[in-house]
Formats: structure tokens, sequence, C-alpha cells
């Protein structure tokens, strides 16, 4: 199994719960975006933001969610494992979250605020809209004298405000997290068997994988064999060894009518498998092979390399993202779209080279190293994050990172068909 079973859609309420952070809800509101630490929310929805603030839970914001997107401008931005984006934001004078006990009861946050559970209750959709409509105001209220930076994550706030007593599953059936089935976590053979390796079996299943990089936004082109930096020659005009290197797959993210509409995506995978058993081993593998290897390529496109060498390069790759999308008649169809949003009085005869533009304006100005491999810790995750990020563009910019641990399951018993969970044993 390798991915999560996707809750079905429901036109509905949430509250989203910033814990104790004021400075996470400001990120919200600045950068437009909600992340939550379960997937199950969907385009669409109404969404109240939540703060505790002095020992009470207080909401000010209303918004809409929009598309499903991988921007994460929060300080533990790792724990959100879906974000969504925010449009229609409203604004009120905030009010406690307590007011849902009118109709609740004394559970009324294991009712409504667990999990960011979808509000199907209409009574309480009422009393969310009433109360803030009469207390709607133009603009974000902030809490003056309050530390911003104050950290507590949503778990820690639902076990303090959320207190489970005997009766309360009696009361509150559906708080109880259903199990669709069982799983035994199983090793890929290694990166590259063609049956049971990892970089096979994600790019057959990408796009279940990470639904943050939507289809129609994204294209990606798995051709591990497809791209090579432009390396450095020696004077006898041959290529140094361990300076070339090649990604196993690019994705290119379409962002919109933005500064810059494109982000490149170099893909490495990585797998420990069945050969790399041992600690000793895989410590090895990490900071000799997989380190060097992603700084390779952070270091081809970054201002450390010669940039009349990262410029051929760049537009060595350009060339042959454009040729991919000109023999997929699904991918020309879809980046012409793109170009025909970003200029809609393109003509056809400059479709390719307004894409070859916004490439080469990618390679310069936004880039991204994507590690997808089976096992890494936060501590190594953050270790390579800050390793990439050394690297600078031309924009003055850093080289990002992002990395996905992505693990082989094995059925063992299905339970509940219907369920969004799911328990593996390793």
């Amino acid at each position: 199994m390798l991915t999560a079973i996707p809750q079905l859609l429901k036109m509905t309420y949430r509250i989203l719960h910033c814990g104790k952070s004021l400075e996470n809800y400001y990120l919200c509101i600045q950068h437009q975006v909600a992340g939550f630490l379960s997937r199950g929310a969907n385009p669409g929805e109404t969404v109240y933001l939540a703060v505790k603030v002095n020992r009470k839970t207080y909401c000010g914001v209303r918004a809409k969610l929009g598309e499903v997107t991988d921007f994460k401008p929060w300080p533990d931005g790792d724990s959100y494992v879906h974000c969504l984006k925010l449009t229609d934001i409203e604004f009120c004078e905030p009010f406690e979250m307590k007011v849902l006990a009118e109709i609740g009861g004394k559970y009324w946050s294991l009712k409504y605020m667990q999990m960011a559970k979808p509000i199907i209750d209409e009574e309480v959709w009422e009393l969310l809209d009433k109360t803030f409509n009469s207390l709607r105001q133009s603009e974000l209220y902030r809490f003056d004298g309050v530390d911003i930076s104050t950290e507590q994550d949503q778990h820690e706030v639902e076990s303090e405000e959320i207190e489970v007593e005997d009766d309360a599953l009696l009361e509150v059936p559906d708080a109880e997290i259903k199990i669709m089935g069982t799983f035994q976590t199983v090793s890929f053979l290694n990166e590259t068997d063609k049956i049971r390796g990892l970089e096979k079996l994600a790019n057959k299943n990408f796009y279940s994988l990470f639904p943050q990089y939507p289809e129609s936004k994204t294209l990606l082109i798995p051709d591990n064999r497809m791209f090579i930096t432009e390396g450095i020659q020696s004077e006898e005009q041959e290529f140094i060894t361990g300076i070339r290197t090649i990604p196993d797959a690019l994705l290119i993210i379409y962002r919109g009518k933005t500064d810059i509409p494109f982000q490149i995506n170099l893909i490495e995978y990585e797998c420990y498998g069945e050969q790399k058993k041992r600690a000793l081993e895989k410590s090895t593998y990490l900071n000799g092979h997989i380190i060097p290897q992603l700084m390779k390529f952070a270091s081809s496109f970054s201002v450390v390399t010669d940039r009349q060498i990262r410029e051929r390069t760049a537009k060595r790759w350009a060339q042959k993202i454009i040729d991919y999308i000109y023999n997929d008649e699904s991918a020309q169809r879809k980046i012409t779209n793109w170009m025909r949003e970003l200029h809609p009085d393109l003509r056809e005869q400059r479709v390719a080279l307004e894409i070859q533009e916004s490439l080469l304006q990618a390679f310069r100005t936004n880039l991204q190293v994507m590690l997808v491999i089976d096992e890494l810790s936060a501590e190594q995750k953050s270790t390579i994050s800050n390793v990439v990020k050394a690297f600078k563009l031309e924009n003055g910019s850093n080289i990002a990172f992002i990395g996905y641990v992505v693990r082989l399951e094995q059925k063992i018993q299905m339970v509940d068909g219907s369920a969004e969970y799911a328990l593996s044993v390793q």
C-alpha cells in the first residue's frame, strides 16, 4: 500500500485550531494558507481559525478552503501533512469557541474541534455564522501583549481541552478513530528494481502519493537518464569524474500568475531496501552518497558554479523539457493552457519560446531539490535542508529542499473499508 484513502467530498464546516501559537495563526492569514495534521479537508469547505490565548480558545477568522498546496510557511511546517489555500477571508472581533457548548454540551470540543473534523450539524453552522457575523470587522484582530511565538501544537491543545472521560465516547461515538485495516511494513528490494523498486512504484503512483502536487498543475518527467548536468572538463577536455550528476526525475510546478510561474524540482530517489539494514551501513550511505549527490544537484545551478556552465545546463535541460512536452499530446495541451493563462494574447508560434523563457527563469531563481527515500529522521532531514539551502541562486534566494519518506505496506487484514485510518506494524 502506497496511498492513503481519501475522504469523500463533503461540503461542510471545520474548526482549525492553531494551538497557542499566534505566530502560526497570523502566518495562516498573511500567506492565505491552512495546514492540517491529517488529511480530509477539501476545497470549498468553510473553516473557522481558532487560537488559544490566556487559557481560552478564540476565533477571529473565517475563510473558504481553496486548492491543495505544498506551501508551509510555519516554523513547524513539517508537522502539517495537508495544506490548502485560503480564499474569501473574513474577520471578526474574536469570540470564545466555548459558545458551542450551547449545542454540544459538556463534550462540545470533542464533538466539533477534534482533529479539525467535519462539522455536519447545521445548527452548529448557524450558531458559528450568527456569532461571527454579529462581530464582523474589516481587519484582523491582533492580540496585544501576548508572545506570538508561544509554541504548542494542535495535538497538545486537544489533549488539554478535550478531556475524554469514561462516558465521553458513549456520547460522542464518532470521536473514536475507526480503522480501515492492518498492514505490515515490508522493504523495497532497492531503488531501481522494476517490480519492487522504490523509484518505479513512486513514479507510477506519484499523484496518489503526493496530492499536494495536482496533475493539472504539475508536469512529472520520470526519465532518470534524460537530464545530466554540464559538468567540468579537464585540460584534456575530459569530464572530471564525480562532477556531473543526473537526477532521477524532474517535477515542474505551475504557480499561476506569479512573478516566477514555474518551480523546478530535481527529484532524487534513494532506498536502503533489503541491502542496507544496519545503522552503520545506512549512516555511511547517507553521508557518503546521498548528501554529496544532493549537493551536486544544488551546486549545478548555484552561483558557486561558473555562470557559463550553469547556463549551458539550464538551456540544454529547458530544450529537453520542451522536446518532451511536444512529444506528449496531453503534456503539450496542459503546458499550452498554462501559458495562455499567463499570456491570454499569446500567438501559437510563440508558445514554445515563452515556455523556454519561463523554464530558464525557474532554473535561475526558483529551484528545489526533492528527496524521496524509505527512511529519514527529522534530524537528518534538517541537516540535509541546511546543506542544500546554503547554495544560492542568481536572485539571491536559497535553493529549497523537501524530503519525503515512502514505505511499502502489505495488507494483513481489512476491517472497515469506509474508515480513514490504518494501523501498520514494522
